[in-house]
């Protein structure tokens, strides 16, 4: 059975800053994270401070927690050919990143080109994690295409068939963002929001290869249809994009975004199962006046259950 969006509360949990899964009331889950206008984390806003909307209309927000969660999280290599000349650099990001794993955390690796391939199932085992990472990923060959959407569509089905818990559900993908297009992006993010999962992307980049898009993006602009990143799908379901200049430094911010969010949960207003239905999610006027120009990032929709899982 996928739970998806919903989280089933108890009446009791409701009181609750931190909620715990069980029966009878039927919840939409929504991760929010603030950021200033540069970009930068914003913290220590309450329940009070925002409002969230269901199809245009006003909800109630009957449970709120605020700050680190135990994760389930998928690493998602890109294994291309195009990042091959920055091996080195994402070993070291690797390791620095992984330091920010905490006791509870479920991790598992993936690798992707043309192929996505699950390198470790999900383990607490973070030692693990880091030798898996050392050993088994970076030192393949990296060749071939990158198929970005396919692998990030294969980590959301991974994801669905998980069991539902209170860990918070993410995809990290490393990569250059150079893909082609293989997907829909509608279908990708749908499958997310089936998950109750947020992508984050980190873009490292070669000078070449940074050089190449840009002399394409000017020389051939009909070729940018054709390609395919991470930015479009990752917004939709609240995550980040970091473009790394030091990668490990960028790794570690990756991993603390994720963690480092509000949760927030409302009573699923009725609808068609399978109908999408679009979320908005804004500070209130007290905390817009005290945080100008503050954006509010969240998922921008979800998908209805079937009835029974509701």
């Amino acid at each position: 059975m996928r739970l998806g969006v919903l989280a089933i509360l108890t009446a009791s949990a409701l009181a609750q800053e931190a909620p715990t899964f069980k029966t009878a009331v039927s919840l939409v889950h929504v991760d929010a994270e603030v950021t200033a206008a540069d970009g930068r984390v914003l913290e220590g806003f309450t329940k009070d401070d925002f409002r969230i909307f269901d199809e245009g209309k006003q909800q109630p927000i009957v449970n709120f927690s605020a700050g680190e969660e135990a994760l389930d999280l998928i690493l998602l290599f890109d294994v291309s050919g195009s990042m091959r000349p920055k091996i080195q650099e994402v070993a070291a990001a690797a390791h620095e990143g992984v330091q920010e794993l905490r006791k509870g955390d479920r991790v598992s690796i993936a690798v992707f080109n043309t192929h996505t391939r699950v390198i470790a199932p999900f383990t607490e085992d973070l030692e693990a994690v880091q030798r898996s990472i050392q050993e088994d990923v970076l030192g393949l060959h990296f060749g071939g295409g990158t198929f970005i959407q396919s692998a990030v569509s294969d980590s959301a089905r991974r994801l669905m068939d998980q069991p539902r818990t209170s860990r918070r559900r993410a995809v990290l993908v490393i990569t250059d963002d150079m893909g082609q297009r293989t997907r829909r992006e509608s279908t990708v993010v749908t499958e997310l929001w089936e998950a109750d999962a947020l992508l984050t992307g980190l873009i490292v980049r070669s000078e070449l290869i940074q050089t190449l898009h840009t002399i394409n993006t000017i020389t051939h602009p009909y070729l940018i249809g054709l390609q395919a990143g991470v930015k479009g799908i990752a917004e939709k379901t609240g995550g980040d994009f970091i473009h790394a200049g030091a990668a490990g430094q960028a790794f570690q911010e990756s991993m603390r975004r994720i963690r480092q969010r509000y949760s927030l949960y409302y009573p699923m207003p009725e609808g068609k199962p399978g109908a999408h239905r679009a979320i908005k999610v804004e500070l209130t006027g007290d905390a817009a006046k005290r945080n100008p120009k503050a954006r509010v990032r969240t998922r921008t929709g979800y998908v209805v259950p079937p009835k029974e899982t509701r």
